[in-house]
């Protein structure tokens, strides 16, 4: 287990329910749902093909959580990798574990996913291994159920391994802080990926994972994630460690012009990933780009950007958009050029559309001042 699984033979299901009709509202699952996805698509982490992630949101019945985990247990055959955000569930009966629906309601297992069934569905899996998250409350349950009195999950499948990983113990609520953009154990875990663990491995595995989780939310008094394995599937590598990637005795000395080729060809692969219609492939792309740019203000960073936040509006994801071609603002200050403005003007209409028209109304002021520079700067022909 020394290397990443094969991401042609891999397949991910992110299900997620954040509205509700009759339990608390979870607005920070959205946000898990595509910022997960977006982290295993990403070629510096995994590089999980988008069409071999599938994403749940808000499922209404036990066919729409189910069906597409069965679709994918049949298709993978390295691992397979389960995820859910939401409200987990006890029966009023059996205290058993339960994962909400959009209509599911307090103490009542009936209206609501059992997770036997979630666990079934992992049963039949080709998949040499599986991995469990499970991000909800008394999520610990379903690590007991797999590796407690009943029998091992492992031990009654046709596989060499399963892996739990949960958000908090088996009589704890999960936590969603208010006003953050993802649930608490989420949200450490992306940070995680992000930016990866300072003097880890080359490759993270699961129990790495595990043990930087555990130190995090205990530092934060936020409550602690649970784990159960088999076969020591919790040393499967996942994930490029970030920290070594970003820190890397190589990124300082890459000489200025390849580092801008790549910015260039990433700028391109982009484009034609939009072109074809394939536009969440394109967003893992942009963020390469990004991260291999140069910073002397040449065209391409701006391209970059701005094709980068056009993704992220489509997207719905205006906040994200903004911060990208603010980033890109403050740069205008020292360049000039049809770029610049383009920048610029961007930025102003996604500032009307969130409602902040003053500071929209400040950045058309300073690309009318870029245009005025530039004509003056000009040299008569």
């Amino acid at each position: 287990m020394n290397q990443l699984p094969d991401p042609a033979a891999c397949r991910a299901v992110l299900i997620g329910t954040g509205s509700y009709g009759q339990l608390e509202q979870l607005p920070a699952v959205k946000a898990n749902l595509r910022d997960l996805s977006d982290a295993l698509a990403d070629p510096l982490l995994w590089g999980l093909p988008h069409e071999h992630c599938t994403i749940v949101p808000d499922p209404t019945d036990a066919f729409a959580m189910l069906d597409p985990v069965h679709r994918a247990a049949e298709e993978a055959t390295d691992t397979l990798l389960v995820y859910y955000a939401g409200h987990g569930l006890r029966d009023a009966d059996t205290a058993d574990l339960y994962l909400a629906l959009v209509d599911s309601r307090e103490n009542t297992g009936y209206t609501a996913v059992a997770y036997e069934h979630l666990r079934s569905a992992l049963r039949s899996s080709r998949a040499r291994r599986r991995v469990v998250v499970l991000d909800c409350c008394f999520s610990g349950r379903a690590a007991r159920t797999l590796a407690g009195e009943e029998g091992t999950l492992a031990a009654r499948a046709a596989v060499d391994g399963a892996y739990v990983l949960s958000a908090s113990p088996r009589d704890r609520v999960a936590l969603a802080p208010e006003g953050e953009r993802h649930t608490a154990f989420t949200g450490e875990l992306l940070h995680l990926l992000r930016l990866g663990v300072t003097g880890g491995p080359e490759l993270l595995d699961l129990d790495t994972l595990y043990r930087v989780l555990d130190q995090r939310l205990r530092a934060k008094n936020r409550p602690r994630p649970q784990r159960s394995q088999e076969n020591d599937v919790g040393r499967l590598p996942l994930f490029r460690n970030r920290a070594l990637a970003d820190h890397s005795p190589a990124g300082p000395v890459v000489d200025a012009d390849v580092r801008a080729a790549m910015t260039a060809t990433g700028l391109s692969l982009a484009r034609l990933l939009r072109a074809q219609g394939r536009t969440r492939d394109a967003l893992p792309v942009l963020r390469l780009a990004m991260s291999e740019q140069t910073h002397d203000g040449n065209s391409n960073n701006f391209a970059v950007q701005l094709e980068l936040s056009d993704v992220l509006a489509d997207a719905g994801q205006i906040r994200e958009a903004i911060e990208v071609l603010e980033h890109a603002f403050h740069r205008t200050r020292d360049t000039r050029g049809p770029e610049a403005v383009l920048v610029c003007r961007r930025l102003a209409d996604l500032l009307q559309e969130s409602g902040n028209h003053l500071q929209a109304c400040e950045v058309l002021k300073h690309a009318l001042d870029l245009t005025q520079n530039g004509t003056m700067g000009r040299t008569p022909q």
